[in-house]
């Protein structure tokens, strides 16, 4: 079965968190969050429907922001790509690994650059699986 949207088949999406921690210039000061995400969106521009890039309100691991969620592409997914959770993405070297690792293909298809792959962090668990319901 193949995961089709409109008729086209879905890239690797970067959903990045702008909730209520990530992208906060006061919880990572000094860090250009506007332009991070700038330079997300321009990359997935420039990179022939290879990657796509979305924003999401809170993702949840606040303690960990900015948090990026590497979405696999349906051939990705159809490979055995999960979506990767990555966190403390302030720096321009972790911006620039995501992009490299979406327009290579993200999950499934391409592996995760070794210094980003030390940024992973766990999915957050829904509240209804916390509270054991």
């Amino acid at each position: 079965m193949r995961a089709v949207v409109g008729g086209a088949r879905r890239p690797c999406t970067l959903v990045v968190c702008r909730g209520c921690c990530c992208g906060d210039g006061g919880k990572n000061p000094g860090f250009d969050h506007d332009g991070q995400l700038r330079m997300l969106r321009a990359a997935a521009a420039d990179s022939g429907g290879r990657f796509a890039v979305r924003t999401s309100d809170c993702l949840g691991p606040c303690g960990q922001a900015n948090v990026v969620v590497v979405r696999p592409s349906s051939t990705g997914r159809a490979a055995g790509g999960r979506p990767v959770w990555v966190g403390f993405a302030t720096d321009d070297d972790s911006t620039g690994e995501l992009v490299r690792w979406a327009a290579a293909g993200g999950p499934g298809i391409a592996e995760p650059p070794a210094a980003l792959e030390l940024q992973f962090v766990p999915a957050p668990r829904p509240a209804s699986a916390r509270s054991g319901r």
